[in-house]
């Protein structure tokens, strides 16, 4: 028998059919970028984080008929998202992760190098009097404003993952700069992240102390959190503009689905990676 066939074709048109799951994903995010209310010196967020969906009924995890993963409608499915993850995954996360940061430095690594930053600060929130959330973000060590921002959340979509130990959700919001406000915070969220920066994306691995005001005796609640940030907005901004106009060289008007769909990458590679025992 003869095994040495000729490389097949990518399809009977030579081509590869488009992906409609990175392509779905890219649509809404333009979507959520393009409809965007108009705030001046605005930053657009996009980020996936890792989680699990919950029946709000059952409060077990979402399971659906399908075999593989799966966008979900909007508003369709009664589900909650749980980004919360167990210490145990944060630190298989951990160790994941410094290890790709040292093998990623060697030459023979197919991809650039990833970097590493180590960040404390200390996000404090104020209601406002039209019942809207300002964050105030301080170095933790030397107590510096680093940011003041008031964040409006654009649209998710939540993607339900069969095969694997977590699901995720990708996020569009608009984080507005304004002005210190007045008062006595309502809560305070001291973060431990680890930055993982890899070309034009942001992996963070977050450990949050979170201290409510109205309960000042409660032991802080300590959260765990993993996400994919493309980093700048910028960027972001100027690819969406470029989307499928005739008028710019092709590799402009697709910039924006590459940078979407190596987003998306990221994502599924760590929802893969995920290790039994989400929540142990």
């Amino acid at each position: 028998m003869n095994t040495n066939l000729p490389p097949l074709s990518l399809s009977i048109l030579g081509v590869e059919p488009l992906d409609e799951f990175i392509r779905e994903i890219a649509d809404f995010v333009h979507h959520m970028i393009v409809t965007r209310p108009v705030h001046p010196d605005a930053k657009v967020e996009v980020e996936a984080k890792l989680g699990i969906l919950r029946d709000r009924t059952s409060g077990q995890r979402l399971m659906l008929p399908v075999l593989v993963e799966t966008i979900l409608i909007p508003n369709e499915v009664d589900v909650r998202f749980e980004s919360n993850m167990s210490l145990n995954q944060h630190k298989h996360f951990n160790t994941m992760l410094n290890d790709l940061k040292l093998i990623s430095s060697q030459p023979s690594h197919p991809t650039s190098p990833l970097e590493y930053t180590h960040v404390k600060v200390v996000d404090s929130f104020y209601s406002t009097e039209d019942r809207e959330k300002v964050r105030v973000t301080r170095e933790e060590k030397s107590n510096t404003v680093l940011e003041i921002t008031r964040k409006i959340r654009l649209g998710d979509l939540n993607i339900y993952s069969p095969k694997r130990t977590a699901d995720w959700r990708v996020s569009v919001s608009l984080e507005v700069p304004v002005s210190h406000p007045i008062g006595t915070p309502t809560h305070v969220r001291r973060k431990d992240r680890i930055c993982y920066s890899h070309e034009e994306f942001n992996i963070d691995l977050t450990q949050v102390h979170s201290n409510n005001n109205a309960t000042p005796n409660a032991p802080p609640e300590i959260l765990h959190e993993l996400e994919v940030e493309i980093a700048r907005s910028g960027l972001l901004l100027s690819t969406a503009a470029k989307r499928g106009d005739p008028n710019v060289p092709e590799i402009d008007r697709n910039a924006f689905d590459e940078l979407i769909r190596s987003f998306v990458n990221n994502a599924r590679i760590l929802v893969k990676n995920a290790n039994d025992g989400w929540h142990t």
